[in-house]
This record gives C-alpha cells, sequence and structure tokens, in this order.
C-alpha cells in the first residue's frame, strides 16, 4: 500500500509517516520498482498503535517504548503499567498549570477595558510592567 492510502487507512499524514520512518518509530517501508513506498498491515497497525498513543501525549520516546513492549508477547505489564502512571501524573501536573494560566488570563482579560483608550493590563502585563497593577487597573 502506497503512502497516501496508508495516510487515508490510518488516519496519520503523509508527512507524519514519513517523521516516524526517520525516527525509527516504524521500520524503513519496503519500496516498489518505481521506488514508492509500499507499507505492511504491520506498518498500519504500528502506525495507528502511534496515532492513538500521540493521541495520548505520549512523547516520541515512550512511544518507542510503548511499541517495543507491545511487540513483545512474553512482556510482564508491570513496565506499561508504570508509564502510564507517570505520564497520568505529568499529565495532571500539565492540567493544573494549565488551570493556572486560564485563571490569570481570565483575570487580565476582566481587568481590561477592551475600549478605544491605549491601557491594557494584559499587555502591561506580558511586558513584565508592575507600574500599572492589573487588579487595581481602570483601563
Amino acid at each position: 500500500m502506497n503512502i497516501g492510502k496508508a495516510a487515508q487507512a490510518t488516519g496519520v499524514t503523509a508527512k507524519m509517516i514519513r517523521y516516524y520512518e526517520a525516527q525509527g518509530l516504524i521500520r524503513p517501508a519496503d519500496r516498489t520498482d518505481g521506488n514508492y513506498r509500499d507499507f505492511s498491515d504491520r506498518d498500519l497497525n504500528d502506525l495507528r498503535f502511534i496515532r492513538r498513543a500521540r493521541g495520548l501525549g505520549f512523547s516520541i520516546e515512550e512511544i518507542s517504548r510503548l511499541l517495543s513492549l507491545w511487540r513483545d508477547n512474553s512482556r510482564p505489564s508491570r513496565e506499561v503499567k508504570a508509564m502510564a502512571q507517570k505520564h497520568l501524573v505529568d499529565l495532571d501536573a500539565r492540567i493544573l498549570e494549565m488551570r493556572e494560566m486560564a485563571d490569570t488570563l481570565r483575570h487580565l482579560a476582566n481587568c481590561c477595558a477592551g475600549d478605544e483608550r491605549p491601557d491594557c493590563p494584559i499587555l502591561s502585563d506580558l511586558a513584565g510592567d508592575t507600574s500599572q497593577d492589573a487588579a487595581g487597573a481602570t483601563a
């Protein structure tokens, strides 16, 4: 199957398929006589696995390890579980950080009049300007 059909079958763009191949996540595809990539069913399964793992936020390095574990039928599941649990901790930390960013931005947006005047506590905060206190800004 050529790269366009592989992309369509897996939901992974041709550009990302080439990237995953370059990163070693999938083996180099066989080539046709015309030098086009020819993807096997195994390649398609790997691409679907990678797409799902990326969708869950795993890094390329983590996906490489997960692929190795997936392919090893004698592996104990404890390493996979440990990776998933560590990833959950990382996700929870990122969620907390994003909530704090949203709260800060919400506060700044509420302090900005959003009118024709140039005073803007959002821009002042981004510039690190402490002379205009966003909490007490009149802009």
